[in-house]
């Protein structure tokens, strides 16, 4: 079920930006904001390779977009094109998926650093789901402002 509901939102992140040229996934939500389609897909792509590769299974590597860590230069969609952002994302989904399918049960953990905890994969794919879910509401909002396309 946990699974079945990550593949939802992951689909309707994916969905919202069908058919849209970089440019129109570029487009900022309302300045000084910089949030937009495109660095929603980078930043997903982030809490994707973070909460998967870096906690769960305690792999030592730096974010895609900031090897200093910062989370925020994700969202930056200046230069940014959907060939890359989203074979970024992709990739760090099926490390995900290969990840969550190999873990022994739901009950497997790692160190959540900014934390200070050990947290479940149970949690883990919990927290994705939310994250995906709140952002795909931005999406929503995005989508419609660019071509007044609306709907899951």
């Amino acid at each position: 079920m946990l699974r079945g509901f990550l593949d939802f939102h992951r689909a309707t992140l994916a969905l919202k930006c069908e058919g849209l040229t970089d440019e129109q996934l570029r487009l900022r939500s309302s300045p000084p904001s910089t949030l937009s389609l495109l660095g929603l897909v980078r930043h997903m792509a982030e809490v994707e390779r973070t909460w998967f590769r870096r906690v769960i299974n305690a792999e030592d590597l730096p974010l895609v977009w900031s090897e200093e860590g910062d989370y925020q230069a994700a969202y930056d969609p200046a230069g940014a094109t959907r060939a890359e952002a989203f074979t970024a994302w992709r990739t760090e989904v099926e490390h995900s998926r290969r990840i969550e399918l190999a873990a022994d049960s739901l009950d497997v953990t790692g160190h959540q650093p900014r934390w200070d905890a050990e947290v479940s994969l149970r949690l883990v794919m919990l927290h994705l789901i939310h994250e995906y879910a709140r952002h795909n509401g931005h999406a929503d909002f995005l989508r419609e402002a660019i071509d007044g396309v609306v709907g899951a």
